[in-house]
């Protein structure tokens, strides 16, 4: 039920726009057609990148621990506790899928006679004459998709790496050694969940919340009109800690060579390019500072406060081999069924 609900445009405004629109499944469910997606109307666009489906299903419901980091939830801001609560937002969002409320997408559902049998059978008689239980059980059916193994494959050639099917390249074993180094790289400060370096349920984040100094997208701010920064974190209706401003969910990177652009707000084409950025916080060497997507240097942070300097500070400044290195690892990353499109990065 939640698949042809994730696939099905009669979930939007104008009949044009699913799930599967702006998470496509062929291209890792992201959406490789810009840095922002566009709207079901056809000219509204968001002003951040639309994240990975792949692997969500794991992270932890919405909270903040006793230490007073915030973890978890869903979208970049956390905005949606669970895989339920994302679900539900898109449809409703007005510049997404642009449906004006619960009772219209209740009532979009009732059109299909076989969403009508079916959401009877699974959820109940007569769940669809009420917009909110109706709802509720779309939301629960399209996560229930998401948690399937179609989302998460653990196959990719670091999966099959370390069941011993296939062995590394020298350039992927450095880039291994050094992506889960404490001594040489941060990497896995906010990219290792677990503690063994060869947990084979490794989903390569830990869900925290961090401001890490990404410039703004500019070209994206001048398309979309909006003037004011991104607050991430603090943008969340829950959270009204001025400490929360800038941050953004940790995300994995599971997939992330076949998913860019990159970062909240789709700044970086590169994956090299997000590499060397981490790099400017360590490095003395003004070439280093330069984008070379831009041939300029790299733009100020665009919330300055709360970044997480403890964290990007730790570990030497990078040369080329290492980061090269890096690269080729994250390269392996990538489940086997995208990995045709390792050619086209």
């Amino acid at each position: 039920m939640g698949q042809r609900l994730f696939f099905d445009t009669n979930l939007s405004a104008n009949r044009t726009q699913a799930c599967a629109t702006c998470h496509d499944p062929a291209r890792g469910f992201a959406d490789p057609r810009g840095a922002a997606s566009i709207g079901d109307d056809g000219h509204s666009i968001g002003d951040r990148n639309a994240p990975t489906a792949t692997y969500a299903m794991f992270s932890p419901d919405f909270h903040r621990r006793e230490d007073g980091m915030w973890v978890g939830g869903q979208f970049l801001d956390g905005r949606a506790a669970t895989l339920e609560d994302q679900a539900g937002g898109p449809p409703l969002n007005p510049i997404e899928m642009a449906l004006p409320d619960r009772e219209t997408a209740v009532a979009r559902l009732a059109e299909n006679r076989d969403y009508v049998a079916a959401f009877e059978t699974l959820f109940g008689e007569g769940v669809l004459d009420d917009p909110e239980a109706g709802y509720a059980a779309m939301t629960r059916a399209i996560a229930a998709f998401e948690r399937t193994e179609e989302f998460a494959s653990f196959d990719s050639r670091y999966d099959r790496y370390l069941r011993g099917e296939v062995e590394f390249t020298n350039e992927e074993e450095l880039g291994r050694l050094l992506f889960f180094s404490e001594q040489f790289t941060n990497c896995n400060q906010c990219h290792q969940l677990s503690r063994s370096a060869i947990d084979p349920q490794e989903t390569f984040t830990n869900y925290e919340f961090h401001n890490i100094g990404v410039p703004e997208n500019t070209d994206l701010r001048a398309r979309n009109g909006v003037e004011t920064a991104d607050l991430g974190l603090l943008a969340h209706p829950g959270v009204d800690d001025p400490a929360a401003a800038g941050r953004f969910r940790t995300p994995t990177l599971r997939n992330v060579a076949v998913t860019g652009p990159y970062m909240h707000n789709g700044v970086f084409e590169d994956l090299r390019t997000v590499v060397l950025f981490y790099n400017v916080y360590n490095t003395q060497n003004d070439a280093r500072l330069i984008n070379p997507e831009t041939g300029e240097p790299f733009g100020p942070p665009e919330v300055a406060e709360n970044i997480s300097m403890e964290e990007l500070t730790h570990g030497p400044a990078l040369d080329d081999q290492r980061i090269d290195a890096i690269v080729a690892f994250l390269r392996t990353l990538t489940d086997r069924r995208y990995e045709y499109l390792l050619d086209e990065t």
